[in-house]
């Protein structure tokens, strides 16, 4: 049955519960996985009902963080982990009729410095990924889609300018290596890029740029990743450009792939 799903980091969920219906109302992804809800699970939103969505797997906690599955299919919450035990709620999974497994995660931004030393907050996003590596290595999941903002933007021209984001975190060669290892420890197939190929692509923008359109100064920080053995039956990958122009829009837009499984 093919379904298809999206990955936004909403960047508060109750503020922009406005935003998220509107996606669903003229969108209608089958499954919506979103980061960063910002809001504990007994205070998500319950509008999305009846808009079609009655089904939610969540992970929150007040304030920051969080993460949350909305589905028109039937989904079983299928647990959570706690990658580098920073003890925050950053994955959720859900496992769908068919047994695949949807996990969403919210990747450590991991601050300014590119430098473990001398921010912790890079020390802890580098750790997370490498947990995420070393279960990818240890399950070789099957039957499996990753989703989320990753907060990396792993190549060339993910990014608006490669030479000018080399020291940048979330471009940073060892964010690379560490995102490029996950990948491939897991035997992840990046969908986006499956469809799109080669040329510019971006699901991030940030808040500081005035006319974030015009100066597309983007980096591509929201991925959808499938196991390998399913890989194959993605197809239709886009990013939702203009949701970053909505009214007070998130800083990440929509990320999209069908799946027929």
């Amino acid at each position: 049955m093919p379904f298809t799903l999206a990955t936004w980091n909403i960047n508060s969920v109750r503020l922009r519960a406005g935003l998220v219906a509107r996606l669903l109302a003229e969108e209608a992804p089958d499954i919506l996985c979103l980061q960063e809800i910002k809001t504990p699970v007994e205070k998500f939103p319950g509008d999305f009902a009846a808009l079609g969505y009655p089904h939610v797997v969540a992970r929150g906690q007040k304030g920051y963080n969080g993460v949350a599955i909305l589905s028109r299919l039937p989904i079983v919450d299928a647990g959570a982990m706690d990658p580098a035990n920073l003890g925050q709620a950053r994955h959720v999974a859900a496992r769908l009729p068919s047994g695949v497994i949807i996990h969403n995660f919210y990747v450590p931004a991991g601050g300014d410095i590119p430098d473990r030393d001398q921010n912790a907050k890079f020390g802890q996003k580098l750790d997370f990924v490498a947990a995420m590596r070393d279960w990818g290595r240890a399950e070789r999941p099957w039957r499996s889609i990753l989703v989320g903002d990753l907060n990396i933007a792993p190549r060339e021209d993910d990014v608006w300018n490669h030479k000018a984001l080399l020291k940048i975190v979330s471009h940073t060669t060892v964010e690379v290596e560490h995102l490029t290892d996950a990948q491939a420890a897991g035997g992840w197939v990046d969908v986006t890029r499956q469809d799109i190929p080669s040329g510019p692509l971006y699901s991030w923008w940030s808040y500081r740029a005035p006319d974030w359109d015009a100066a597309d100064k983007g980096r591509r920080l929201d991925h959808i990743w499938a196991s390998g053995d399913i890989a194959g039956a993605a197809h239709g990958s886009r990013i939702l450009r203009a949701a970053r122009g909505w009214d007070q829009p998130s800083d990440h837009v929509p990320v999209f792939a069908t799946f027929d499984l």
